[in-house]
């Protein structure tokens, strides 16, 4: 009979579970017996299994022999009444080769929604943020920039090309974050009261000494940098003329070869020689250029004084020299100040009253031919960073002095702002060079008069004629660039070049003419500034390049891997659902779309695009997937269906998502996100209230259906629940406490908490802030221990046990010495310095090195158990309950499945006691009910502790608060969270959602702000104090990790959403209660104390806990796909407001790659679960196999 019924793979009584595995359910039996019929089996054949059957528990798991290694599944059909009898898959010899093929299938298709994320990131990105067009073109002597004679006077002198040059050597002190104000001296806010005091102001004082003493020789200007305020940016606008765009942020750690024209250039091919010292970025930007130089490394912030000082050991001597033509000196002490200190330091006070010495030793050195130079790149916020366009970052001092008189007028009341590109024409000219090819610069007309008139009008005629060899050359460059590029406005651009036309007409007939024509040559002066400068608002307009095509189709593509996600977390926990064969026809299809679409680019002569090569081919293996599990299995769901976020969630998610289109909420995400948290988290409370699901989950209904009465007080329940709810917005509160202001809400003032314990002024608030991270660090520590303790998980021998006993508080203590080490550096003995620089070297990567070893440990050995192993028959205390007529009702099954298995192991091992002198090895394995939690809490603590390394030190208070909110959350989760057995298992919209918000409060409240200024660059020097060297990629690993530490470590722990309702489930021993039967059984009775099952549940339904994890994974990619989704259409809808570069494109940019990082984390974090379900696995076998020899 059964072999009949297996080879009827239509037989009414088949169940299909799914994965290929059908199941006979056989309606009477002489005896016990389990079928199973599979694919891995032969075809049409019954593999009929004669072993005992085991039951595992969290207490103990026992296993007799007789196992066959073929077996998966137990079906087992029971003598007595005839019904059809569904008991619980067994956990036993699994078939390997299928459960690998399952996780693999699952890991496969999250990497393959990742890569659509992916490309559609890619693709928008490719159309969002594109560089300009940048022109290879030179100008050159031989070359005027126009028609027309060149200025007078220019001809037949010597130096002289477009313009006879007025000075042959230039010293250029470029003073890195040199902000306007810091030259700035101390002044008052009215008359009678005292001056201002602040560190900075007043400590330049020999500039002003020498203004007011020589006010014909010497000018300050408010130079105006464009953004991004990023050094390397600075640089190259100082150097070309020209503007960079705001992708050209990204490559401040790689800096690339300039390949415009540029004023470095142009000196070199004039046969000038220029030695350079200072920043080793030039050394990228400039290679081969320099006739001498002297690099020092830049990148270490925290170093104030290697740079200035390795300069001034060359600098004067090299001044004294003649072996120069341009001498630039590039220091970076005040900036690396800012960044470790800020500006109102007294560091700040001493290192400005070094540069103002170093400017007053130039001076004294200079002769009448040279021009001094000194100017800031950019400026500095109040916390010290740039990078952005606020007021203070882009406004920089620009001092220009000659030992000859070279202002005509007297000093003004106020200095005068010019536009920091203006620099570049005025000083090629001043040289007697050619103004670089794409300069947009104007050039400062002030510069040009002649300060001893010989015959009127000169002057203005001089300033005429600088002006219009200026607009003849960035009119050549807008024809140039417009017949290459077409980004410019062509209305504006007719506009401009009629303009220019009329004034260079009005300029060639003054040259004519030119007595007698004052009011004539002001109206040239102002017809060419208006053109220069309406060029200047042209270029920063247009040069917002969108290709709209890419941005609608990166959208496009998100959007549609969002939909996938939500469609396929639905299905994937039906039976049925086969999404790996439904994954590898279209895999084939978007591979053959790419290679075509890469053919016929190539046929055509265009060169392939990767980004486009990488959205064909996920747009290719998309929509057939869509087609074909829509036509094989959407059809048949009903409407309402696709769309089963619940109510609330969906109304949270639309409120995240419109709130990306407002500025403004962007700009106050960090207050507006704990508010949504505390507010969703208020709604689970309220949800469980009204549901009635205040208890911890217990295993489907037995208790309720056998102690309606005795439930307890609700009382209590309702205070279990509110109490998480109250302790969770008390985390979020505290953890509001460490937040960074955004530079666009100036009344707010950041948490002082999150600048490092070195820039601490007074020890006793430092020892005791110190004495707090420490305990911090400690009870972080304390906790992990505790929570491995209460699981019994702490007890296992194996090696990442030992690792959490032992290494652990290693990590401790290394962290704790070089937080105090780096405290504290400044203040070391000068004997000890050496050793303490080392010891800084040492203790951060001994902690990184000690976090990778547990890791692997935990990767090797991850299943953290307790294996007792002795002879004789296993101890019982089952008593069978007689259970008379068939099963009304779920509990019914619940109850009579394990008296089954109970009864079944004493008859086998009552048989085998009369077989054999000795009874058969019994084995207990301890722990295993949170085998699965205890390793994610372990990874997840290794992870944290070098993560913690790279923030400052009072941010270890906010990993306490992490992980005591996020283990609050989860059980105020689990609380409402229904256990199903067999399956299928999973984690409701709620759970994501509110994951997924609190990795975005957790990331403002470890101080981050999602735009550049408010990156931790400090973060590049933890364990490398002296810089890199030439690597760019770690330093970039090293900022990435603590920027997006929060994301990481979220995503790596999101699968504890889907185990830490069966880790709730009730510890310790509870008592087994018999059903309602007849009226003689209607008492409830105890017959036996038994221990949950807890994560081992997941084990008995393999297919569902795969599906599980994959339906975690896809709405966790959901949740976090419409966040991006909403900053890519928020980017793309308002790319020309306002404020689409201060605010929407870096929220954007840090969108994308919090979205990679998570993704990445995820996919570790679930990877993980397999690996330690693996385990597992092969440890059941390795019992199996021990037994049968």
């Amino acid at each position: 009979m059964c072999k009949s019924l297996c080879s009827t793979p239509k037989d009414p009584d088949s169940v299909d579970l799914g994965w290929g595995l059908e199941i006979s359910i056989l309606n009477s039996c002489s005896r016990l017996m389990p079928v199973i019929c599979g694919p891995h089996l032969q075809k049409h054949r019954c593999n009929w299994w004669r072993g005992t059957l085991h039951w595992v528990g969290y207490g103990a798991v026992y296993l007799l022999e007789g196992f066959q290694e073929e077996v998966i599944l137990a079906w087992l059909c029971i003598e007595g009444p005839e019904y059809p009898l569904v008991l619980y898959p067994t956990v036993m010899n699994s078939l390997p080769a299928t459960s690998r093929m399952q996780k693999i299938s699952v890991l496969l298709f999250l990497a393959w929604v990742g890569f659509l994320f992916y490309a559609g990131i890619a693709l928008f990105t490719s159309g969002f943020l594109l560089t300009r067009l940048e022109l290879t073109n030179h100008s050159s002597c031989q070359e005027p920039p126009g028609p027309g004679s060149l200025p007078w006077g220019s001809q037949g002198k010597p130096g002289a090309c477009w313009m006879p040059s007025r000075f042959s050597r230039l010293v250029l002190v470029l003073i890195d974050a040199l902000r306007f104000d810091f030259a700035q001296p101390q002044h008052s806010h009215g008359p009678g009261e005292p001056p201002v005091s602040l560190p900075f102001l007043g400590k330049l004082d020999y500039l002003q000494r020498i203004l007011e003493i020589q006010p014909h020789h010497a000018r300050l200007y408010q130079s105006k940098a464009d953004p991004p305020t990023t050094t390397m940016q600075r640089l190259k606008a100082l150097t070309t003329g020209s503007l960079p765009t705001f992708i050209d942020a990204g490559s401040n750690f790689a800096s690339y070869a300039i390949v415009e024209d540029n004023l470095i250039k142009q000196l070199a091919s004039a046969g000038r020689r220029v030695v350079f010292m200072g920043d080793d970025t030039w050394k990228d930007l400039f290679p081969g250029v320099f006739s001498q130089a002297f690099f020092f490394p830049s990148f270490n912030v925290r170093d104030l004084h290697t740079v200035d000082n390795g300069i001034l050991e060359h600098l004067y001597p090299t001044m004294d020299s003649s072996e120069w033509d341009m001498l630039i000196a590039h220091f970076l002490g005040v900036d690396h100040c800012g960044h470790k200190h800020g500006p109102h330091h007294p560091e700040m006070a001493k290192k400005l009253s070094q540069m103002d010495q170093v400017i007053q030793g130039l001076v004294d050195r200079l002769e009448n031919d040279t021009l001094l130079v000194v100017i800031g790149d950019h400026g500095m916020t109040m916390t010290g960073d740039h990078g952005g366009d606020s007021e203070l970052e882009i406004s920089a001092a620009l001092f220009l002095y000659s030992p000859t008189a070279l202002f005509p007028s007297a000093l003004p009341q106020e200095p005068e702002i010019v536009p920091q590109i203006n620099l570049v024409p005025t000083l090629a000219l001043l040289l007697g060079l050619p103004i670089p090819f794409g300069n947009i610069g104007e050039v400062m007309v002030e510069l040009f008069s002649v300060v001893e008139d010989p015959q009127p009008h000169s002057s203005a005629l001089a300033q005429a004629s600088a002006l219009h060899l200026n607009a003849q050359q960035v009119s050549r460059f807008l024809h140039t660039y417009s017949a290459a590029a077409q980004d410019l406005q062509i209305k504006e651009l007719h506009r401009l070049q009629n303009l220019f036309s009329k004034a260079s007409a009005d300029y060639q007939r003054l040259l004519q003419s030119p007595q007698g024509a004052e009011a004539a040559l002001q109206t040239v002066i102002t017809e060419l500034q208006q053109f220069l400068r309406g060029v200047r608002a042209m270029c920063i307009e247009s040069w917002a390049r969108f290709s709209l095509v890419r941005m609608a189709g990166g959208a496009a593509l998100m959007a549609a891997a969002c939909f996938l996600c939500l469609l396929v977390s639905q299905w994937v926990t039906s039976p049925g659902f086969y999404f790996c064969p439904l994954l590898l026809t279209p895999m084939a299809y978007g591979l053959a779309g790419a290679i075509v679409c890469a053919g016929l680019l190539t046929a055509t002569g265009l060169k392939p695009d990767p980004v486009v090569l990488g959205a064909m081919a996920a747009v290719g293996s998309l929509l057939p997937f869509l087609w074909k599990a829509w036509a094989g299995w959407g059809s048949k769901r009903p409407p309402a269906a696709l769309l089963p976020i619940p109510g609330p969630v969906l109304l949270f998610l639309l409120i995240r998502f419109a709130a990306f289109f407002s500025d403004s909420f962007v700009v106050a995400e960090a207050r507006a996100t704990p508010f949504l948290l505390g507010s969703f988290i208020l709604l689970l409370v309220a949800q469980l209230h009204w549901e009635g699901k205040l208890l911890p989950p217990k295993l489907l209904t037995i208790p309720r259906f056998c102690l309606s009465a005795s439930t307890g007080p609700p009382r209590h329940n309702g205070t279990h629940a509110l109490g998480l709810g109250v302790g969770l917005l008390l985390c979020i509160r505290l953890a509001g406490l460490f937040h960074r202001c955004p530079e666009e809400t100036p009344a707010c003032h950041s948490s002082p908490w999150l600048s490092p314990l070195a820039s601490m002024v007074g020890g006793r608030a430092k020892n005791l802030w110190y004495g707090a991270c420490v305990g911090a660090l400690v009870a972080l520590l304390v906790a992990v221990r505790l929570w491995l303790r209460r699981y019994s998980n702490l007890k296992s021998p194996e090696p990442s046990v030992l690792f959490v006993r032992w290494g652990l508080p290693l990590m401790v203590l290394g962290t704790a010495a070089y937080w105090a080490l780096a405290s504290g550096a400044d203040e070391a003995p000068p004997r000890l310095r050496a050793l303490v620089a080392g010891a800084s070297v040492v203790l951060p990567r001994a902690v990184a090195g000690l976090a990778a070893s547990g890791l692997m440990l935990l990767l090797w050995r991850p299943v953290t158990v307790l294996v007792k192993a002795t002879t004789g028959a296993p101890r019982t205390r089952t008593v069978l309950t007689p259970f008379s007529g068939p099963p009304t009702s779920r509990a019914d099954l619940d109850y009579v499945v394990p008296q089954i298995y109970r009864h079944m192991q004493e008859e086998f091992r009552g048989r085998l006691e009369r077989t054999k002198s000795q009874g058969p090895l019994t084995v207990a394995a301890y722990q295993l009910g949170s085998v699965y939690s205890a390793a994610m809490v372990t990874a997840l603590t290794l992870l944290a502790f070098p993560l913690l390394l790279l923030h400052a030190e009072r941010i270890s208070l906010v990993f306490l608060l992490l992980f005591l909110q996020s283990f609050l959350l989860l059980h105020l989760l689990a609380a409402g969270i229904s256990i199903t057995t067999p399956g299928p298992f999973t984690v409701p919209w709620q759970a994501v959602s509110a994951w997924a918000l609190m990795a975005t409060q957790t990331f403002y409240s470890t101080g981050h702000q999602p735009v550049f200024p408010a990156i931790h660059w400090h973060a590049a020097f933890v364990g490398f104090p002296e810089g890199h060297g030439s690597s760019t990629w770690l330093p970039a690993l090293l900022v990435g990790a603590n920027t997006f530490a929060s994301h990481l470590l979220f995503a790596v722990g999101c699968p504890l959403l889907l185990l830490w309702p069966f880790l709730c489930e009730s510890q310790g021993p509870r008592k087994k209660w018999h059903p309602l039967g007849n009226e003689t059984e209607s008492r409830v009775k105890p017959e036996e104390e038994e221990e949950p099952l807890m994560e081992m549940r997941l084990r008995d339904a393999p297919h569902h806990f795969n599906a599980a994890l994959l339906q975690l994974g896809l709405k966790y990619f959901f949740v976090l796909g419409i966040q991006i989704l909403a900053c890519a259409l928020a980017a793309s809808i308002l790319r020309r407001h306002l404020m689409v570069w201060k605010v929407f494109a870096p929220k954007f940019i840090f969108e994308a790659v919090g979205f990679i990082v998570s993704s990445v984390g995820l996919f570790l974090g679930i990877a993980l679960v397999m690996r330690v379900d693996g385990a597992v696995s092969s440890w059941f076998r390795q019992l199996v196999l021990a037994q049968q020899r």
